[in-house]
């Protein structure tokens, strides 16, 4: 590299403080912006939201941007990396092509047979009444999944048939607008679930550190599906050997089938996982650092990370060589109530001093006239790492006491299933 990078990050959630953070530690960062970035991100912020695609790539083009990395999905299936290429632009990301691997659920499954990649038994509906025919003939439990982007919510897991058949009439009639106008039901698959990001410059791939998310709202896995209640890093039920089969069986078949489409995947390259008892199976792509994966592998990475990218965008990460903390990291998301439906806004917030051990990753926050008030329904991730799983819960959650955030919702079971599975 050689030389100080200045660096814009596109996004406003907790993933983007997350990677904000790391990056300002880097020797070879010169400037960082963040558009339009959260009040944990006031240092970098440049009020540009992420669907104005020409204003960003302006942006970059006036303010000499040399690398620009994106956070959520919505852009890159918007084709934010094709208009900053087209401009001469160094981005981090999938094109358009490559993230239809998170933009369609469909074409994942196509990608996935094509890899001969183990997933669950899967078939794609375009009429209501089809669906509905089919969900008789195989009855419960299963999965139904909206086809396009719906921020995390668009999965609906059907324990009984009434359920998978009113889920049917939820996504297609309307309530997830265009990703709901195919539909993708799915056999259920049984295990535990782990979440994988790997860096990809379309031809190596290297696997970040091992993570397990909390999907429901409630303690217990209980309640609706959300963007994620909590992360903790690594689940004790990964083994180095698991790691190997999955980069072998899932990640570079995926990567070999993309490329000889056209469209190499350049990026993070996600992967939703199901321990089963017959192996790991895939249950989703997504194209990107999660949301609040990235937290704790953020404060697991021990090397540089803006070397890492560049090397990603130059395909030459098989040059890269990845260090990580042997530390164990949690993060606690500490939601609005009534999240992740409706939920209240403008909810003053006072935050405590944080010890080195700790972060507070800010998502839905700004600040009106200097006081920190909550702005959308996941508002910070209390992330801490200790030298075991038990030492790093017991952190965050005392740290998640001191916030004063009135009527905060979270859930008190972060991790409680690795401390289980303790051999």
């Amino acid at each position: 590299m050689g030389y100080s990078k200045r660096v814009l990050i596109v996004g406003n959630g907790g993933r983007e403080h997350a990677l904000a953070w790391k990056l300002a530690q880097s020797p070879e960062l010169e400037q960082l912006f963040v558009a339009p970035g959260n009040a944990g991100t006031l240092l970098w912020n440049v009020t540009i939201p992420t669907h104005d695609i020409a204003g960003l790539v302006e942006f970059a083009l006036q303010e000499s941007i040399d690398l620009t990395i994106v956070g959520p999905e919505d852009p890159l299936s918007l084709g934010i990396v094709d208009a900053f290429q087209e401009a001469g632009l160094r981005i981090f990301g999938p094109n358009q092509g490559a993230a239809l691997l998170e933009g369609s659920k469909s074409f994942a499954k196509i990608i996935m047979e094509e890899a001969k990649i183990p997933t669950a038994e899967w078939q794609v509906f375009e009429d209501s009444d089809q669906a509905k025919n089919y969900l008789k003939t195989i009855g419960a439990p299963c999965v139904l999944k909206a086809d396009g982007l719906a921020a995390g919510k668009g999965v609906i897991v059907a324990q009984d048939l009434e359920t998978a058949l009113q889920a049917v009439d939820e996504i297609m009639d309307g309530g997830f607008g265009s990703a709901g106008k195919k539909l993708v039901i799915e056999e259920f698959l049984e295990g535990q679930e782990v979440s994988l990001l790997c860096f990809s410059d379309g031809v190596t791939a290297l696997p970040m550190v091992p993570v397990q998310d909390h999907k429901r709202a409630l303690d217990g896995d209980l309640g609706l599906n959300t963007g994620g209640m909590g992360t903790y890093s690594p689940p004790p039920i990964w083994s180095p050997e698991l790691e190997a089969n999955v980069m072998r069986d899932l990640v570079a078949p995926t990567l070999r089938v993309m490329q000889e489409r056209g469209t190499p995947f350049m990026g993070v390259l996600f992967l939703g996982l199901m321990l089963t008892q017959k192996g790991p199976k895939l249950l989703e792509y997504n194209v990107r650092f999660g949301d609040p994966e990235t937290q704790v592998v953020m404060k697991r990475l021990k090397s540089d990370l803006l070397p890492i990218l560049w090397a990603c965008t130059e395909r030459r990460l098989s040059e890269v060589q990845l260090e990580w903390k042997e530390e164990v990291a949690v993060c606690v998301v500490m939601a609005a109530e009534g999240y992740p439906l409706a939920y209240s806004k403008g909810v003053p917030i006072r935050l405590p001093e944080v010890r080195e051990d700790s972060v507070i990753f800010h998502a839905g926050t700004g600040i009106i006239e200097g006081q920190l008030l909550s702005s959308g329904g996941r508002v910070l991730g209390i992330t801490s790492e200790g030298k075991t799983l038990q030492e790093a819960r017991e952190k965050a959650y005392s740290l998640v006491q001191q916030i004063e955030f009135p009527n905060a919702h979270f859930r008190r079971d972060i991790g409680v299933k690795g401390l289980e599975d303790k051999i």
